[in-house]
């Protein structure tokens, strides 16, 4: 299983790790956040170093209830780290985390390679066109609602086969404007509680049946924290423990924070298979 991202083929049948980086001012995660310069590209080396496949990019803090901003002041937190991390490091493969397909446009003409969209295309009607012209890979995530609305829709009759309903329709609209590379989200902690997340981990595997590569982000989320009682900052084993358990039920891409532990379970596992 392959994405083609600048002409070069990355083979997902070793699992990859993309790097979270925020240029947001409230990020969940607070030691995420990049305050200046010379912190946000020493944290992209150090990632990078450290094994990062990807790095993901995001100007729009999605946490639940975050306050909503206008695309101009995503454009200005956006555009210029990605111009910033391509000229530093013009072989990174950066992803741009945006709902909004003039971020994603400008994103991609400034260096980006992939596009990270929370939404799968519901709340911008020309994203899927975006992707399609400029045939980079689409991460395609399952939310229901917004980031401001998406913790009171988490009612369903059969999570699992409504969100399986959501990804076949959105792969058909995708293929249908002539999208290659597709990566499927199941969008741990959108539009679910956390029995829910934990009922969609242990069944991941059932995602495998579309045939795409499937991503997990779990990284510090409050699944992790709220069931083990300790904050953000305390989540690295737990999110280590359930990046584990993705690993075994068939993901192909872990976001996170922590690069050099989630590349440590990616070794492990692999040695475990082999």
């Amino acid at each position: 299983m392959t994405i083609n991202c600048k002409g070069n083929l990355i083979d997902l049948s070793t699992p990859k790790v993309m790097g979270i980086l925020n240029i947001t001012p409230d990020s969940f995660f607070a030691e995420s956040r990049n305050t200046t310069n010379n912190h946000f590209l020493s944290k992209a080396e150090n990632m990078l170093n450290d094994g990062a496949t990807f790095l993901d990019l995001g100007g729009y803090s999605t946490r639940p209830g975050a306050a909503d901003i206008s695309v101009d002041d995503e454009l200005a937190r956006v555009v210029p780290a990605v111009e910033l991390l391509h000229n530093n490091f013009p072989e990174a493969l950066i992803s741009v985390d945006s709902f909004r397909s003039r971020v994603a446009e400008e994103s991609i003409l400034a260096g980006a390679a992939m596009v990270n969209d929370i939404a799968a295309g519901n709340l911008d009607e020309n994203m899927m066109k975006v992707v399609a012209k400029y045939q980079v890979p689409y991460i395609m995530m399952h939310m229901r609602g917004t980031p401001q609305t998406m913790s009171g829709l988490n009612k369903y009759e059969n999570m699992l086969q409504e969100i399986m309903f959501y990804f076949s329709e959105k792969i058909k609209a995708a293929r249908s404007l002539g999208i290659n590379d597709l990566i499927i989200d199941p969008g741990f902690g959108f539009s679910k509680n956390i029995a829910q997340n934990f009922e969609q981990l242990a069944k991941m595997e059932f995602f495998r049946e579309l045939g795409l590569p499937v991503l997990a982000g779990l990284s510090r989320k409050s699944t992790i924290y709220k069931t083990l009682g300790c904050s953000p900052e305390e989540a690295l084993n737990g999110t280590t423990v359930l990046n584990t358990i993705a690993l075994s039920k068939g993901a192909s891409i872990l976001r996170v924070h922590d690069v050099k532990e989630a590349m440590e379970a990616v070794k492990l596992t692999e040695a475990l298979k082999n």
